[in-house]
């Protein structure tokens, strides 16, 4: 709400963390007020006109704020907290953070920061770099977006259209990095995949007719349904044949099976409905066997058929696998191998280990299993692959 009205992205920012900051000393000492959210929205109001006194380059601005200057103990107006603009401002400020302008190592740590609320700390940690890079790296972000002239407000639907692609995939590498964590000690960070479903949410509740952004939701909703049966009582890495599904969330699953069903239908089928559409099917079977592999071999092929990304053909050399058996499979694997575009990916080491174990080959699964292991940045995944590796080499 500050920066539609003041237009500074940066103070606009500044100014919520005084109110916050405000609400942190005053709060417990005084009690919650009637109106919480509207005394946060006058407290950064004062803040902000402070800072707008404080910078002569505020011109007219300056003596318009000066008027409006509210008491911190008021609430807010009522047309501000019915305003149906104001609701959207998470998905104006999703789009802003998605700038083309901007990288999208950038639009990730400028969407976690401005939208996802996670201090810059947490978002180093994620990011495995330290806090003063990553709050350079935030502060060229904005600078950037300010550069570009964008005004905030969502953009025209031609332009929407344009950055929708982005905000998706920005959004699902989101998810991806909570889900399963690319580096550091923990397995998952619930946190990020929550705040990516939450954005998801209201991106698809904003555009119900694309069937990508449903198809993202469904998506994210199906894997994170797993979410609790993915680790042990120690919390080592369980994988998904091993699951117990009786822990999966049965509400998530439903809710992503009737999203997908609804999605298909809308427009041409992108890769999220697709990759939905595997996930509901992992989902919906009951066991292991149940699995309707068939179905999910004929998904990757379609997949792979939308985009040339290795790692789809990856999972569908396992998908291959189940069908045809291992060798048709590993054929798969070998054809990447060749490739060269996953050279020293620990993904194809877990597969290639997994598909040696199924053809009865141990001796080289483990040597995959130990590979994989040393080129993970996951300690959690590290010491199940290391694991594994033994158990083939020791029996």
């Amino acid at each position: 709400m500050l920066t539609r009205r003041y237009g500074d992205f940066d103070a606009a920012e500044d100014a919520v963390q005084e109110a916050l900051l405000a609400a942190a000393t005053q709060w417990p000492a005084e009690g919650l007020p009637h109106n919480p959210r509207g005394w946060l929205i006058q407290v950064a109001y004062r803040r902000m006109i402070e800072q707008v006194r404080a910078e002569q380059a505020r011109r007219r601005r300056e003596g318009l704020a000066a008027l409006r200057e509210p008491d911190d103990r008021q609430t807010a107006p009522a047309a501000d907290a019915d305003d149906p603009a104001a609701r959207d401002d998470t998905l104006i400020l999703l789009f802003l953070c998605c700038h083309p302008a901007l990288s999208r190592a950038s639009a990730i740590a400028l969407t976690l920061r401005s939208v996802g609320g996670l201090s810059t700390a947490e978002i180093a940690d994620a990011f495995m770099v330290p806090e003063a890079t990553m709050g350079q790296r935030i502060s060229r972000a904005k600078q950037r977006i300010k550069a570009a002239g964008t005004r905030f407000r969502m953009p025209e639907p031609h332009e929407r259209a344009e950055r929708l692609q982005a905000v998706l995939h920005v959004l699902y590498l989101i998810f991806n990095e909570g889900y399963a964590v690319s580096a550091g000690e923990e397995l998952q960070r619930v946190e990020l995949s929550r705040e990516a479903i939450r954005l998801a949410r209201a991106l698809y509740e904003r555009l119900p007719d694309d069937g990508e952004a449903g198809g993202l939701l469904a998506l994210m909703l199906l894997t994170h349904a797993r979410s609790a049966a993915r680790t042990g009582p120690a919390g080592e890495l369980v994988p998904l044949a091993e699951q117990d599904r009786t822990r999966w969330d049965h509400k998530a699953i439903a809710e992503g099976v009737e999203l997908i069903t609804a999605a298909m239908p809308k427009g041409p089928v992108g890769p999220y409905r697709i990759q939905a559409a595997v996930a509901a099917l992992h989902d919906e079977a009951r066991t292991v066997e149940e699995t309707d592999w068939p179905q999910i071999l004929a998904l990757y092929r379609v997949l792979e058929g939308l985009s040339d990304n290795p790692l789809y053909a990856l999972n569908r050399a396992v998908a291959e696998a189940m069908v045809h058996g291992p060798e048709a499979g590993l054929a798969v694997v070998e054809a990447l191998v060749a490739d060269g575009r996953l050279a020293g990916h620990h993904r194809l080491y877990v597969t290639r280990a997994h598909l040696r174990e199924m053809a009865g080959d141990r001796a080289g699964a483990a040597e995959d299993f130990r590979t994989a292991a040393v080129r993970t940045a996951s300690r959690p995944e590290h010491h199940y692959l290391a694991i594994r590796a033994g158990r083939l080499t020791d029996s």
